[in-house]
């Protein structure tokens, strides 16, 4: 009868346990986790601070007592594992020790706590990754005496808490170290998140740290200060900095990791150790487009993770191939979604790639509550595969970011999108599906039939470069509210009146209108007039709007 030992109850091992009895049903298993819980959501913790999730114990997903009658797993809670003899195939608790044929190793990851000045004196601050964070953060922050809380990491986890205790009532600031909030996305997105916080009164601190809490006699942090000289007065801390792979006694044992801690493991979720599995945010995951190790920790990897290693323990051969950094985020009403690599990683690796965005209607015009879906993808120009996608909306984000990494997976080309037969009615998608119409810009950039120029690059352009003649297609209603610094107002309908005195100037022309389709039209009269050095802004005044400040409102039409 083989001998398996799971250590970490929260995802990836239970996960790991429960499909190694699936697999054989004789095996001893027995699963340590340290603390006094098993397979708690952690992701979901932000919404239990709102009542989005109404209870405490809806947060657990899984009781003791339901892996031992159903699965006939012994798990030993509040017993700690501190030493592994891989030699000799042995673990230690404080109380005794317990040999094993298979290992798995799921301890998962800890909060990183940033050397703050007096972080070890104050006491009402928490990160928020166990429960006893939640518990902390339950009684001590979230209670009426408590009026603010600052928030410390802007990343998936302290935007969901910020956006979740302004839903409790809370006053919120949220301090970032980064340019932008959620720095997995490019910084136009980031920014895009970033205003959607401040409009629901999130106060958001960026380019800056927390490096000092302001304490009384009795570690109760008063106010905190960044490193820009701001103080920040405050009741409450969460700290949502990061986290380190909990690997040191795995490592110790001769594990093989990357620089961070984080273990190798391969596509059967072996370790360097022989009969040592390991899976969750403890383990390094093999970047399907790069193939390279990368640590990417998120709960759909952990139960991959953990399956994967369970049957393997029992003599399967499955494998966890690994990923390529999908991930989504709430921000009120509205969804960031991003796949694969983007124009920061591209630029870095030094690949080849080009960007088309669009501005589409995640369901048709005349259906109630039609909302725009702003989607970037990012591609080889030479062999079309497409590297990743980012996308920011209200309405159908989620699934659309789900085709784009599908594709990705399937090795689609970008022109590929345009021949996808996706699910059509009026309530759910306009008859050309946002993912459909980026194909088509796709093809047209590809065959020389339009160029598009980014909100990023004309911003350089405008700085650089004074023979550019930057047109407004929209009509002149629009144009007079507001535009961008510099632009001439041609009207798509009145366009061709002017052609000719536009010809004599000879400039490059960028053109745009509201997001993007009526720019395309006037670029298709430009270039069909002869005027070949013509770009579109890609995603048009609305994206540049949430891009940047720099607005202009004219008094009157400017003519040349």
């Amino acid at each position: 009868m083989k001998k398996i030992i799971v250590i970490g109850g929260l995802s990836a091992g239970p996960s790991a346990a429960a499909k190694a009895r699936r697999e054989n049903e004789t095996a001893q298993i027995i699963l340590f986790e340290k603390g006094a819980n098993i397979s708690y959501a952690t992701c979901g913790m932000p919404y239990a601070f709102s009542g989005v999730i109404e209870t405490r114990d809806r947060l657990m997903v899984v009781k003791p007592q339901l892996l031992k009658t159903r699965f006939n797993i012994d798990v030993h809670l509040n017993e700690e594992i501190i030493r592994i003899d891989a030699k000799n195939k042995t673990v230690y608790s404080s109380i005794t020790s317990y040999p094993y044929d298979i290992l798995i190793f799921a301890t998962g990851a800890r909060s990183i706590v940033p050397p703050i000045e007096n972080v070890k004196l104050a006491h009402n601050w928490s990160t928020c990754r166990s429960m006893p964070d939640f518990d902390k953060i339950t009684k001590e922050g979230l209670t009426n005496v408590s009026k603010h809380i600052t928030v410390i990491g802007a990343g998936l986890i302290g935007v969901e808490v910020a956006e979740n205790l302004r839903h409790a009532g809370k006053k919120v600031t949220l301090v970032e170290g980064s340019t932008h909030v959620l720095n997995m996305w490019q910084k136009k997105f980031g920014n895009f998140a970033g205003n959607i916080l401040e409009s629901e009164g999130v106060e958001v601190l960026t380019n800056t740290l927390v490096s000092k809490f302001n304490i009384d006699t009795n570690g109760k942090i008063l106010s905190v200060t960044t490193s820009d000289g701001k103080t920040i007065l405050t009741d409450f801390v969460i700290l949502s900095t990061g986290i380190k792979p909990n690997t040191d006694l795995l490592i110790e044992a001769g594990a093989e990791a990357i620089d961070n801690g984080a273990l190798i493991v391969n596509t059967a979720m072996e370790t360097s150790i022989k009969d040592v599995y390991a899976a969750g945010d403890n383990v390094s995951i093999k970047n399907l487009q790069t193939q390279e190790y990368d640590y990417f920790p998120l709960g759909t990897h952990s139960n991959k993770g953990g399956r994967t290693a369970g049957a393997n323990a029992l003599g399967r051969n499955l494998t966890f191939k690994g990923a390529y950094k999908t991930a989504i985020v709430k921000v009120f009403n509205f969804t960031l979604a991003r796949t694969g690599m983007n124009a920061s990683t591209l630029a870095q690796k030094g690949l080849p790639f080009k960007t088309i965005l669009s501005v589409a209607g995640s369901t048709p015009g005349y259906y109630p509550g039609k909302k725009d879906l702003i989607t970037e993808i990012y591609y080889n120009p030479k062999t079309e595969e497409i590297y990743g996608a980012e996308l920011f909306g209200e309405v159908g984000v989620d699934k659309r970011i789900d085709v784009l990494s599908t594709a990705i997976y399937a090795k689609l080309k970008i022109t590929d999108l345009a021949q996808l037969d996706l699910a059509y009615a009026p309530p759910f998608s306009p008859a050309k599906d946002p993912i459909v119409v980026s194909g088509y810009i796709a093809e047209n950039v590809l065959h020389e039939r339009s160029q598009q120029i980014s909100v990023e690059d004309l911003e350089l352009l405008i700085k650089s470069d004074n023979n550019v003649l930057l047109v407004d297609a929209r009509t002149e209603l629009e144009y007079k509210k507001e535009t961008i610094p510099g632009a001439i107002n041609y009207p798509l309908d009145e366009l061709r009146l002017h052609i000719d005195a536009i010809k004599a100037l000879n400039k490059k022309v960028v053109v745009f209108c509201q997001k993007g389709l009526r720019g395309y039209l006037a670029e298709l009269i430009f270039r069909n007039n002869g005027i070949d050095q013509v770009a579109n802004l890609a995603g048009g005044f609305k994206v540049w709007e949430m891009y940047t400040d720099s607005i202009y409102k004219p008094e009157e039409i400017i003519e040349v």
